[in-house]
């Protein structure tokens, strides 16, 4: 026989097993949002004296939505990329992520912390790394900078020179600890960036743009030692680069947000197989094609003893290209690529499958309205007249669920 105490603990089951498996998640998780939003609201102005005035009196508010409900799961040790166009919403995610902003709307936990909660709890278990903010005092020595943060984060002394000593000889920055900032080089500057990161032992580092203005060694030495590190300690790194090369070395998994929407979540490897449908062909032949007259094949450079073509998979497939080639010609040397990773990326910010203007829209990548052209830089073009939603975090602005 069922008693009411019974009934009322069966009927408040359902309701207990959610609540366990939401803290499961949230626990083993190291980032966890759910419909993550955050509104801006910016001030317009027209030009000249008589908008500074109607601007005073009557101030046009315009309402600017830089997230829009992202849903994320980054399970601790995973290296994620977080990608898109400028003004896309990477930096006030991070900013929201790291507790320095609050969200307008929406849930998100961070190791078990809400970040605009438990600021401080949080700070002592992540790390960040900014490409164009130092955390290194410019005039002093970076020994100094670590021995004050070793201070920040009230860390036991044996236990800091202990880890001091190990981040020095990881990074190989011992020549240099004792030379103020502004002597050192850029590469020289962000490897002990990243070591005072990492000083306190974070589970969670932020990395934005941590190679930015390297040179090609510099970049390599940056990405080889944090990959050396992630295999060591098993730390959660939460990247965001406009270097290709930084995601394809670096990344298990790359997001992808445009218009403050995540609009492409997936493994690194298989972008180039979901959303890749070109090959380039490189041939040396014994004489000319003058006739090859293939499907879905297009030639992109002849001459008497090359070729270079262009294979469109999804109406041809590669093997039956080269037995096409094969009945025309004796082939010497053949050698069949991919479009590089950018390429791709760039494609799905435009909304399209292939750098060229004849390729077809990206499926189920959300929305496909075109951003600015995508280069090795890091910019973006932008309209004269668009507001850069990223930045809006820091001019002041008034934004809700925020004091300000």
């Amino acid at each position: 026989m069922v008693t009411s105490q019974g009934v009322a603990i069966f009927l408040t089951l359902p309701k207990l097993t959610a609540r366990v498996r939401k803290s499961y998640t949230v626990m083993h998780m190291a980032i966890l949002t759910r419909a993550l939003k955050k509104t801006f609201i910016t001030k317009t102005k027209e030009p000249g004296l008589r908008g500074s005035l109607r601007a005073i009196m009557r101030p046009n508010l315009v309402e600017v939505q830089a997230v829009k409900g992202i849903d994320l799961e980054i399970s601790r040790g995973e290296v994620v990329a977080f990608i898109g166009p400028n003004g896309a919403g990477k930096s006030t995610t991070i900013k929201m992520l790291t507790g320095i902003l609050h969200p307008t709307s929406g849930e998100a936990t961070v190791l078990g912390y809400v970040p605009w909660k438990d600021r401080e709890k949080l700070s002592y278990k992540i790390g960040s790394v900014f490409g164009q903010k130092s955390q290194l005092w410019y005039h002093l020595p970076p020994v100094d900078t670590f021995n004050l943060l070793s201070k920040i984060y009230e860390m036991d002394p044996s236990e800091y020179l202990r880890r001091r000593e190990f981040l020095v000889d990881a990074f190989e920055i011992g020549e240099f600890m004792n030379i103020p900032v502004r002597k050192l080089s850029l590469g020289q500057r962000m490897r002990c960036e990243i070591a005072a990161s990492l000083l306190h032992k974070p589970e969670v580092v932020f990395l934005d743009e941590p190679t930015i203005g390297l040179d090609v060694v510099a970049r390599q030495n940056v990405r080889q030692t944090l990959k050396k590190w992630n295999d060591q300690e098993n730390i959660t790194v939460f990247l965001t680069s406009h270097d290709v090369g930084d995601i394809e070395y670096l990344a298990d998994r790359v997001i992808i947000i445009n218009h403050g929407q995540v609009v492409l979540d997936d493994k690194v490897k298989n972008l180039k197989y979901r959303y890749l449908h070109k090959k380039v062909i490189d041939l040396r032949v014994s004489h000319a094609v003058t006739d090859l007259d293939v499907a879905g094949v297009k030639v992109l450079k002849a001459k008497e003893t090359g070729m270079k073509l262009e294979v469109d998979t999804r109406v041809q497939g590669i093997d039956e290209v080269i037995a096409a080639i094969l009945r025309e010609c004796e082939v010497q040397d053949i050698s069949i690529s991919d479009p590089p990773l950018e390429d791709i990326i760039a494609a799905i910010y435009t909304g399209k499958t292939a750098a060229d203007d004849g390729a077809n829209v990206v499926e189920d990548a959300g929305e496909t309205e075109r951003v600015g052209g995508f280069g090795h830089d890091g910019h973006d073009s932008h309209d004269g007249g668009s507001v850069d939603v990223d930045e809006a975090g820091d001019s002041g602005e008034t934004s809700r669920g925020e004091a300000v």
